[in-house]
């Protein structure tokens, strides 16, 4: 049994009306209240409540309806979906993917690959074939089950509007200063590093661009990989974690994404990457700033690995010489588009402030099953992989 005991005062708490929406556009705004206040949803925010009012429940007395509940059961919804995604992600690129190739390789096909290693063995054209597949298969998959669970508006889901061109510029200039630096312990994965060599050693007499498997492949890993991630990690994701506010989005879109490396020397490059692709993202209000990020990390790591595939005596300083360039075109980049910022004015994020600290949001989001189990497990892989 349960009963309202009411006050004269109306004092009505809506966290989805005291949401700041004034970082994006009016459409953007509209289309992402008309998701959150819709009843059906099960992933939307929307807790509302008189402050002046207290419910009685039997046993318990007068019992405050805790915005915080709300919050957590709301987190627990949505990260219960990524952590699926997660799964898969991780299903087809550890277990599926391989599987494949040995079925392939069963069949005659000259592709083949350890299951304890990341390692594909092959001619050139086979392996890059099982590459695009597989790599395609884990990124759309998962993105399509996030889609379609959290039903988001497309133009929610997908930030179309540029607001700030300048913040594009900002964008690529910071993510040029990040490769500069996360480059100096050789950031980019084995994987990388291993497809661009082999492609490298396939000839002596024909220079690597020649090679129409390095150049479909070099495209495919640059471009459509750069568009489909972000696609994934700050399209129906990051929208579904705004709700919580921006920071909250940022952090636990960018340690996903990391984690999902599973290797220990890539995390950190892409957490610091994944983090201006979705800060860009914010400030200029599309997502093509995001997408431009990562394809301005991969060609940087691309850059790197052909420089450092050159055996002549100039390639350390080549090499340096590059990564200075890189540097100081990301801080002139960032100094412009500071100087134009003092008079045009800030660019604010969205934050959303509860009886929560952003720390106890963060805990409730990584405890959820099974999204804490699936990082866990790239965790201790990644470990495994780097002391093995």
């Amino acid at each position: 049994m349960q009963s309202t005991a009411k006050t004269d005062v109306n004092e009505v708490v809506s966290v989805v009306d005291g949401f700041d929406y004034s970082t994006q556009n009016e459409t953007y705004n509209s289309e992402f209240k008309k998701w959150r206040k819709n009843s059906n949803n099960p992933f939307g925010f929307r807790f509302k409540k008189n402050s002046k009012e207290a419910v009685f429940v039997d046993g318990r007395g007068f019992v405050d309806n805790s915005i915080a509940e709300a919050e957590q059961e709301r987190i627990s919804r949505i990260f219960y979906v990524i952590g699926v995604a997660a799964l898969i992600w991780v299903v087809v690129e550890d277990f599926a993917g391989k599987l494949m190739i040995a079925a392939l390789g069963t069949l005659g096909i000259n592709v083949n690959t350890d299951f304890f290693s990341s390692v594909i063995y092959g001619g050139g054209a086979e392996i890059v074939t099982a590459l695009l597949a597989i790599t395609m298969l884990k990124i759309l998959l998962p993105a399509y089950f996030v889609h379609k669970k959290m039903a988001l508006p497309r133009r929610v889901e997908l930030m179309s509007r540029m607001n700030d061109p300048a913040e594009l510029v900002g964008a690529i200039g910071m993510a040029l200063l990040v490769c500069t630096a996360v480059s100096l312990p050789e950031a980019y994965s084995s994987e990388t590093h291993e497809i661009y060599s082999f492609f490298n050693a396939l000839t002596t007499d024909v220079s690597v661009w020649d090679q129409s498997e390095f150049i479909i492949y070099t495209f495919f890993d640059v471009v459509i990989v750069s568009i489909m991630t972000e696609c994934f990690f700050r399209g129906a994701m990051f929208a579904a974690l705004r709700q919580f506010g921006d920071p909250f989005a940022l952090i636990m879109t960018s340690v996903t994404a990391a984690l999902l490396t599973q290797d220990v020397r890539e995390m950190p490059a892409v957490l610091l990457i994944s983090l201006v692709a979705g800060f860009g993202m914010l400030r200029s209000g599309s997502l093509f700033t995001a997408a431009a990020v990562q394809v301005i990390y991969k060609m940087y790591l691309l850059a790197l690995a052909i420089l450092e595939g050159n055996t002549s005596d100039n390639m350390l300083i080549m090499r340096n010489a590059f990564m200075l360039a890189a540097g100081i075109a990301g801080a002139a980049a960032m100094l412009c588009v500071l100087l134009s910022k003092k008079r045009r004015g800030k660019t604010k994020l969205a934050v959303y402030r509860s009886e929560q600290k952003e720390g106890e949001r963060i805990l409730a989001a990584v405890r959820t099953f099974p999204y804490s189990i699936v990082m866990g497990i790239c965790l201790l892989y990644a470990v495994i992989r780097a002391v093995v």
